[in-house]
């Protein structure tokens, strides 16, 4: 048995797979712990895979491997990574973010490795990319993107069939990535006018009064103000998107997330069109698709980390 560990700045999810097939099981989530300790996090998945288990019927010793795909970014302490992570650390950018709690990092892989023998962390853009590679929409595509539309905005990059990892294991951190001079765009992080703090779901109710899923029911019944709202954020996410294609002449982009994936036909033709409306020598010939996963694409990214 290997435990299969999604880490996302909204929810923690922890499943078990028996290494003989693509199924998932004794699936369990919450929300992610942020208060407390700056090691709550990670003994929150620790009891997780515990419960899994007893749900599975297996005994917890029986788990020896471990797959964890996290939002980010990653900072190494004494080689093992802990999370800068802008939806978890209320440190990064302090009380205005309103998280409870003021942690610069979450612990994360040293508690996880006194308890694997093997452990594999990555940023879950780059494992979902390479779950999307292997059973999803970019399969047999050596230049390509998964890019997650959720609580945040994560990216998994791959040019020339090499997925990018970088020095920390932080590639792909596209989110950040400034997109406007808005001052008042303040991200987790703590910066001013990325591409996060314009357009993530934790960005949209501060900048528009609603929720990210009321503002899309909204605007795909035709309500004048909340598509002008949507319009803004496809544009201000297409710019995003076309940096990517600009920067790394990819032929196709898979696009998942809570935000995107419950208004993907809302959303794709929209953003399609912000992407493809520049620079045709750069972004003809380049697709945007719904992950072949679905929102399954979080938790087949940790298995993808074991395979």
């Amino acid at each position: 048995m290997r435990a299969c560990i999604d880490v996302g700045g909204t929810k923690v999810s922890v499943s078990l797979n028996d290494g003989r097939s693509r199924d998932l099981l004794a699936l369990r989530y919450e929300p992610t712990a942020k208060t407390g300790r700056n090691d709550a996090l990670a003994w929150q998945i620790l009891r997780l895979v515990d419960e899994a288990c007893a749900e599975a019927g297996v005994a917890p010793a029986s788990v020896q491997a471990a797959g964890v795909a996290s939002c980010g970014p990653f900072v190494l302490v004494d080689g093992r990574v802990e999370l800068a992570a802008p939806n978890i650390c209320g440190g990064l950018a302090g009380p205005a973010r309103g998280l409870p709690n003021d942690w610069k990092t979450a612990l994360l892989e040293a508690p996880l490795a006194g308890r694997f023998a093997r452990l594999r962390v990555e940023n879950d853009g780059i494992a979902a990319l390479e779950a999307e590679r292997r059973w999803g929409a970019l399969q047999g595509v050596d230049d390509c993107a998964y890019v997650t539309w959720s609580t945040g905005v994560g990216t998994g990059l791959c040019v020339g069939g090499r997925v990018l990892r970088g020095k920390n294991g932080n590639a792909g951190h596209a989110g950040h990535m400034f997109v406007s001079d808005d001052n008042q765009a303040l991200c987790g992080c703590g910066n001013l006018g990325d591409l996060e703090a314009l357009v993530a779901g934790t960005s949209v109710e501060r900048r528009f009064g609603l929720d990210a899923a009321l503002l899309m029911q909204r605007a795909r019944e035709g309500d004048v103000q909340a598509v002008a709202s949507v319009d803004e954020l496809c544009r201000v996410m297409g710019r995003g998107l076309y940096n990517l294609v600009a920067a790394l002449d990819l032929q196709r982009i898979s696009l998942g997330g809570s935000v995107f994936w419950h208004n993907r036909e809302y959303l794709l033709p929209r953003l399609q069109a912000q992407v493809g409306g520049h620079l045709k020598a750069l972004t003809a010939g380049c697709e945007l698709v719904p992950a072949g996963l679905g929102d399954r694409v979080g938790d087949y990214a940790a298995l993808a980390l074991l395979d």
